[in-house]
């Protein structure tokens, strides 16, 4: 729970902070990051367009606060949907943990002065581009934070965990566990993750520390 909020923190406040009524765009908006990103950015007054793979997930977004969702796939053009859901503007920030496969999109989606801000590559790593591409984009700026970095003393860890905390204090941020597994069952957690086919947080914590407990 906390390296998970302090990774959404970070990327809401100081990779690209959002400010009253900015529009950000993620895919895939249904992990256990993309959905606290949702509530943090909706609590600090934000848009936020999201990309999913399943109605189901579309449904988990929206109960999480995202303003527009719609389905990636074959045939469907992120780039112009996302325009359209933006009057043609494009959105402040994409927020990609993605990489490889929806780089180009998120990049071609931000509005002139935009962020681009990559914080994963599960399919893949965005192979090596050339910068020159962001003169015709509109001077994005474009980054890949690492969480380290801005956890890297006592007060800044103090500072971002405040949100946190505050958030389940008075109920603004909640997480939602996808699944469950037994220590045994680990090989289906992976196939789970391989065959995306998770949602939120899987845990398998609270088993692990019961059955060691009981050996």
């Amino acid at each position: 729970m906390p390296l998970l909020n302090l990774t959404t923190q970070y990327l809401a406040t100081s990779s690209h902070e959002i400010k009253l009524a900015q529009t950000s765009l993620a895919h895939g908006g249904v992990g256990g990051v993309d959905l606290l990103l949702t509530q943090i950015i909706k609590h600090l007054g934000g848009k936020f367009i999201s990309t999913v793979g399943t109605d189901e997930k579309a449904e988990l977004s929206r109960k999480a606060g995202a303003d527009d969702v719609f389905l990636y796939g074959e045939g469907v053009d992120i780039t112009a949907k996302d325009k359209e859901l933006t009057d043609g503007e494009g959105v402040d920030v994409a927020y990609d943990g993605v990489g490889k496969d929806t780089f180009d999109a998120s990049l071609a989606s931000i509005k002139p002065l935009g962020s681009m801000v990559l914080f994963g590559g599960a399919p893949g790593q965005v192979p090596p581009f050339n910068f020159q591409r962001l003169n015709s984009s509109g001077v994005i700026f474009p980054s890949r934070p690492s969480l380290a970095w801005f956890v890297h003393n006592s007060e800044e860890l103090a500072k971002r965990s405040a949100m946190l905390f505050n958030g389940i204090e008075h109920g603004w941020l909640n997480f939602c566990i996808g699944a469950t597994f037994a220590l045994a069952d680990g090989s289906d957690s992976h196939r789970a993750l391989k065959g995306r086919g998770t949602t939120g947080n899987g845990c398998a914590y609270g088993v692990i520390q019961r059955e060691m407990r009981s050996h």
